[in-house]
């Protein structure tokens, strides 16, 4: 059965779709997955089902969670050799010390017409950034609530984007793993 990395978008933040941990366990496991644990309270969360298609399982968890609780949440689904890829991928050594300067944001496409120039014209002297497929990583040393190309990163995408630091990337992979 394949097993399943979700990253829920813009849960729990500020009171603001509400979603506790241990209700989205029992929401996933009234659709009959399997294996569902959580990480954090952001709305991270590790299942097996046996839906092969991601855009359909995620259709099916958001109209759950829309019915439950009152909002449809944003949700991207990930399979494990994606999260292992983009991890193995980390371009910047830097993750190994300061996990939480390194971003990895996972795009809900790939970019088809990314503005990269302006997104070098907002990153400081200490930032960086690769594009590679589905995946933006961002190393923002300074912290990403201050920093300009953290903030404009989707809208200069042109797609949908989530982000977790490496760290959490790491957390969720030996979640999956360990299931």
């Amino acid at each position: 059965m394949p097993r399943w990395i979700g990253l829920f978008r813009a849960i729990n933040v500020g009171g603001n779709n509400l979603l506790p941990m241990k209700q989205l366990v029992a929401s996933l496991e009234a659709l009959k997955y399997q294996n569902v644990k959580t990480y954090i309270q952001s709305g991270n969360v590790v299942f097996d089902a046996s839906a092969k298609n991601a855009d359909s399982l995620t259709q099916k968890i958001a109209r759950r969670i829309e019915q439950e609780h009152g909002f449809l949440p944003k949700l991207l689904l990930l399979s494990v050799n994606e999260l292992q890829t983009a991890l193995q991928n980390v371009p910047f050594p830097e993750a190994r010390e300061d996990p939480k300067a390194v971003h990895v944001c996972f795009l809900e496409q790939p970019a088809v017409d990314p503005d990269l120039p302006a997104l070098d014209a907002l990153k400081t002297s200490s930032e960086s950034y690769e594009l590679s497929g589905r995946v933006f990583y961002l190393l923002a040393p300074d912290g990403i609530g201050r920093s300009k190309l953290a903030a404009a990163v989707e809208r200069k995408l042109g797609v949908a984007v989530t982000a977790r630091n490496y760290r959490t990337v790491q957390k969720l992979a030996a979640l999956a793993a360990e299931l």
